[in-house]
């Protein structure tokens, strides 16, 4: 992994694609900020590891001085293969993160092709 505590394989075969397909190797420690997709839910399925993907809703949006949104924790999911937790749909326009719990790798997919922000 990289500074940031994780490195991405795009298994797309050209930035043509419609679809958004990628391993993600994840180190404990990783910052994911909080954010959401409002074009396309997200498919997240868990090699390797342990982690818990966690859903929020928005508590405050922006103040007049553009501060940060505050957000409230809803629920965790667990990923863990060993277990026999294997995945999660995260449904369009859900603010979500991750919480790295060991070294993991997961597969992600969404609809759409990869428009860089």
């Amino acid at each position: 992994a990289n500074e940031r505590k994780r490195m991405n394989f795009d298994l797309r075969t050209s930035a043509l694609d419609q679809s958004q397909r990628m391993l993600n190797a994840l180190e404990p420690g990783t910052q994911v900020p909080v954010h959401r997709h409002m074009e396309t839910a997200e498919t997240t399925i868990c090699i390797e590891g342990y982690l818990e993907v966690v859903l929020y809703a928005e508590a405050s949006g922006q103040d007049e001085t553009g501060g940060e949104r505050k957000f409230v924790e809803v629920s965790r999911v667990t990923l863990c293969p060993r277990e026999g937790k294997y995945g999660v749909q995260i449904p369009l326009g859900v603010w979500h993160s991750v919480d790295v719990k060991e070294p993991s790798t997961i597969f992600e997919a969404k609809d759409g092709a990869y428009v860089a922000q």
